[in-house]
């Protein structure tokens, strides 16, 4: 993996590859999990991607495993002030929404749960348009004048909420978001080109991306009338985008390309994303050690124009 890249006006330096860890303690066991991350953290990966919520949605899994699995191997191997950690707010079913009150004790058990004593990023997972954004921003800057958060950012925002959460941080002095995770990938492109894009990029954001593979459907493992016996064949994940016709022209191009560079489908997608306007560090998890490579490859595979041109005719 290559060199760093400053996340936003943040401080922190990241790697080209966020590790997603929404598969910790749900496809992958706790083995598996330590397994990934430290072959990740050995190809020089340093920021690590989760929530407070994962993967609660899913039969037989509760809230905050994912985290408690990346605090236990972060003391296992003692190596917390090497590795970038976010984790997010707002969708935990004991932590719903973003109350002043609800973020400083979701801070709280997240910070328990990670064994550590400061969440590097600390996202609002889904905008809570119940509550203004003056006071959601108050109480985020209140954990950073705290000690317990180094950076605030957003996920799951409308351009106008999050203009509006700049403008007030700006106007008062408070601690600004310094990073936009959207859903953006090569088969869903709607939700962040445009508006919020501008935004990220006139107001100096890092974009990290989730579902950069939109939940492993550019690996190209999922087909058309094909059945892959995996959690992530449904509609809403992977299996949603095989029999549309963006995905089947998407997957075609990926393929003609990853062919022609020798290249997996998984690192031509994630190369394709790295190199859009403002993408600092797409995210994508990996269920067993196996699938790290073809991710990890994502920086040392530079597109020609030609063929970014090719993939986005493609998913447009």
């Amino acid at each position: 993996m290559t060199a760093l890249r400053p996340l936003g006006s943040s401080g922190l330096s990241v790697s080209p590859l966020c590790l997603g860890g929404n598969v910790f303690g749900w496809t992958a066991d706790e083995a598996a999990s330590f397994a990934v991350l430290d072959a990740y953290r050995e190809a020089g990966g340093n920021f690590v991607d989760t929530a407070d919520s994962y993967m609660y949605h899913f039969p037989g899994n509760e809230a905050g495993q994912s985290e408690t699995i990346i605090g236990k191997w972060l003391a296992a191997r003692g190596n917390r002030d090497d590795v970038v950690v976010a984790t997010k707010v707002g969708d935990s079913p004991a932590r719903k929404g973003l109350a002043p009150a609800n973020i400083a004790a979701a801070a709280d058990d997240s910070l328990r749960r990670l064994g550590t004593d400061r969440i590097d990023v600390y996202y609002t997972h889904f905008d809570d348009e119940s509550v203004p954004v003056e006071d959601i921003i108050t109480a985020l800057d209140g954990l950073v004048k705290a000690g317990k958060v180094r950076a605030i950012a957003a996920s799951n925002i409308s351009p106008e909420r999050l203009a509006a959460s700049l403008a007030f941080s700006d106007r008062e002095g408070l601690a600004r978001y310094v990073a936009l995770q959207p859903q953006y990938n090569l088969v869903s492109r709607d939700t962040y080109e445009g508006e919020p894009q501008e935004i990220v990029q006139r107001e100096g954001l890092a974009c990290v991306p989730y579902f950069a593979l939109a939940s492993g459907f550019l690996t190209g493992k999922y087909r058309p009338g094909k059945t892959v016996d995996s959690v992530r064949d449904m509609p809403g994940l992977a299996g949603g985008y095989a029999d549309t016709e963006r995905g089947v022209k998407v997957l075609a191009a990926l393929e003609e390309v990853a062919t022609a560079r020798g290249a997996e489908m998984a690192t031509v997608a994630l190369a394709w994303l790295a190199q859009q306007p403002t993408v600092v560090a797409p995210i994508a998890s990996a269920r067993t050690v196996e699938q790290l490579p073809a991710l990890l490859a994502l920086h040392d595979l530079l597109l020609t124009d030609d063929e970014r041109q090719v993939l986005a005719d493609a998913s447009a």
